[in-house]
């Protein structure tokens, strides 16, 4: 066990070195020093953390809907959540261009968000927001629902016998609870809309200084033969989802202690 366990981290750890071994201070520098790759660091952490805070804002509540309750229906509810992970994600990001150019008779809605409401979407950087969260939205459920499975409802229906509502019994009871599965979730969905690449690519472009994130800068990057560039930028990626899980697992020791 020990011997398969290690050949994992092993790889992590080769993978890893490979990168610093390539590239120099010097080029890292110079990579991050980029106008284009700093605009890109901006959007990749305003992206991450609105797509991260709509997650565990849907995942919450659809999480403990499909641990606490039985329903018709909730079969396929729970199948349909799954797909996005399932997805190619290039399929993904097509599919959510068709959604927003495709005409119901007179009617598109991407046409209706640009003329009528003002707010344009498709290859804008509320695209990159939507790709994130359509794809980290669903491991969000997927930690939500666990955390609600671990949650004894016990207290819960306690609650309800002393003349609590549902609701009173869910804000007052259940989530507070929930509190550590609410960081892990927010930590995962943060994490996967760092590394999300293909909805984005289709969705919401890769023009340079208005949608383009980390992800897609290792792309363009290579795309010219920058490939220190191309490195560098995938070191910086690596970091930020180090800096990220840390400080989000120090604060949950901080909370239980």
């Amino acid at each position: 066990m020990s011997g398969i366990s290690s050949c994992f981290i092993l790889l992590i750890v080769l993978l890893l070195a490979a990168d610093l071994m390539f590239t120099s201070f010097e080029d890292f520098r110079a990579a991050v020093m980029k106008p284009e790759i700093q605009s890109a660091f901006r959007l990749t952490i305003l992206s991450c953390t609105i797509a991260a805070l709509l997650s565990i804002w849907v995942a919450t509540p659809l999480g403990y809907l499909l641990s606490r309750y039985r329903f018709p229906g909730r079969l396929l509810i729970d199948t349909i959540v799954d797909i996005p992970i399932v997805l190619p994600p290039l399929v993904l990001g097509l599919s959510l261009l068709i959604l927003f150019h495709l005409p119901f008779g007179n009617w598109e809605l991407e046409a209706w968000l640009r003329d009528d409401i003002g707010f344009p979407v498709t290859y804008r950087w509320p695209a990159v927001v939507l790709a994130q969260f359509s794809v980290s939205c669903a491991f969000a459920v997927r930690t939500m629902r666990v955390t609600f499975d671990q949650i004894n409802p016990r207290a819960e229906d306690v609650a309800r016998t002393l003349g609590c509502t549902r609701g009173q019994a869910f804000l007052q009871i259940a989530l507070p609870q929930s509190w550590r599965g609410m960081i892990a979730a927010t930590t995962i969905a943060w994490a996967r809309a760092l590394g999300e690449f293909g909805p984005i690519l289709v969705f919401a472009g890769a023009t340079r200084m208005r949608t383009e994130v980390l992800s897609t800068t290792v792309f363009l990057e290579l795309s010219i033969g920058q490939l220190n560039a191309a490195v560098a930028v995938s070191l910086l990626m690596v970091a930020m989802a180090v800096v990220v899980l840390v400080v989000l697992r120090v604060l949950g020791t901080g909370l239980t202690s």
